[in-house]
């Protein structure tokens, strides 16, 4: 009834997208800036303080980041289980923000192994119920839109972080330790936030609660949902931890206090174009989107393969980053569209875990490759895996 402008369209997506929505992305910020203090510094702590080889690098972020997707499964089968999702989600940010201390006090790379642990072992709780409880506050037709904001913000915090990190190290003369301890507050800020400010849907409960991972319920997870399963673990594989791109940029010869503006540089595209490509996924083919986020990948590896100087570094990230927007959002849309409603959270669950194996798989294969082979080796294994999948995505399926 009403004509609008391109940019009163633009607004009133913004202003349909429930509250809960910005609650859960605000506090995906939060908990990102201070996750990202530590993370862009990590690698660099782990190598040049504690002695560790890329394949200890490896190691740890493939164990770490693997361990949150897998953990996922149960907490979001919980979360179907009980009709509650609040709950778990406060209880993984908690973990999360409480392992912070121990990488200030870590003296060997088994206690950074074991923080690590413990915050992915949080992320993985939490991840599953807020997705899905992005899923359960927001109209199927924005949902594209919901979760390019809540990815959105959550980058911000994911380039604010790093830039918190540089300043301060800079400020304290590369003293790791004292930056973490810093990031200790913005977590538990996230904690608060969520605890006080989101209001949970109430769930209508079915008759009888059932085990959403027994047999009869798993078949209603139909064959477009174990497509695009299958599809993000092969994408998982092409996208190995963002610390091999942390460790490239201090080969090309960047300051050891500035390296962790290569992730500021990622994360800011990753920020500005991950609400765009969410929005525009809610009007385009799923597969077709995915397929150009792969492409882009393959550009990124390409880049990064090819080039050392931090130029070319710094071009492969932020290519990096505009894959990271068109997809990461896109692949949770894909999830919520694909499974009932009652099983979101078990469907973001498995689709996770499998996720969490690759994940494991590509960290200890990139480590290897670049211990024996070099930095560039690692890279063009990157871009093999983004082939295949594009191969798998080349298969007719229904994934919208």
């Amino acid at each position: 009834m009403h004509l609008q402008t391109t940019d009163t369209a633009k607004t009133s997506i913004l202003r349909q997208i429930p509250a809960g929505v910005w609650i859960l992305g605000f506090v995906s910020m939060l908990m990102d800036i201070s996750s990202e203090m530590i993370h862009s510094l990590l690698p660099l702590f782990m190598v040049t303080t504690l002695g560790a080889s890329a394949l200890a690098v490896g190691l740890v972020e493939g164990l770490a980041e693997s361990t949150a997707l897998i953990v996922k499964v149960f907490s979001g089968t919980l979360s179907d289980y009980l009709g509650k999702r609040k709950g778990l989600a406060v209880f993984g940010y908690a973990l999360g923000a409480f392992s912070k201390p121990f990488f200030a006090i870590a003296p060997t790379v088994g206690i950074v192994l074991s923080a690590r642990l413990l915050d992915r072992v949080g992320k993985g709780v939490r991840g599953a119920p807020r997705d899905a409880l992005v899923a359960d506050v927001t109209p199927a037709h924005l949902r594209g839109a919901a979760f390019g904001l809540r990815q959105s913000l959550d980058t911000v915090g994911a380039f604010l972080g790093p830039l918190l990190a540089v300043g301060l190290m800079l400020l304290w003369a590369n003293d790791f330790r004292a930056v973490f301890w810093i990031a200790v507050i913005p977590g538990l800020m996230a904690v608060a936030l969520l605890f006080v400010g989101l209001r949970e849907p109430e769930h209508r409960q079915r008759e009888k609660r059932t085990n959403p991972i027994r047999r009869e319920n798993l078949k209603r997870l139909g064959p477009s949902y174990w497509w695009v399963v299958g599809v993000g673990a092969v994408f998982t594989l092409a996208r190995f931890s963002e610390a091999f791109l942390v460790l490239r940029a201090q080969q090309s010869g960047i300051p050891l206090a500035l390296v962790p503006l290569v992730m500021v540089a990622m994360n800011v595209v990753y920020a500005l174009s991950a609400y765009p490509f969410g929005k525009l996924s809610d009007r385009m083919s799923h597969g077709k989107l995915l397929a150009l986020g792969l492409a882009v990948l393959i550009a990124a590896d390409l880049v990064l393969a090819a080039g050392n100087h931090w130029g070319a570094v710094l071009a492969g990230v932020a290519i990096w980053g505009l894959h990271m927007g068109m997809t990461q959002g896109l692949l949770a849309t894909m999830v919520a569209h694909a499974a009932p409603a009652d099983l979101r959270g078990t469907a973001y669950g498995f689709f996770n875990l499998v996720s969490g194996l690759a994940m494991l798989l590509a960290s200890l294969l990139a480590g290897l490759l670049w211990d024996k082979l070099g930095a560039s080796f690692t890279f063009y294994a990157g871009a093999i895996f983004c082939a295949a999948a594009l191969a798998a995505l080349a298969k007719p399926a229904k994934a919208r």
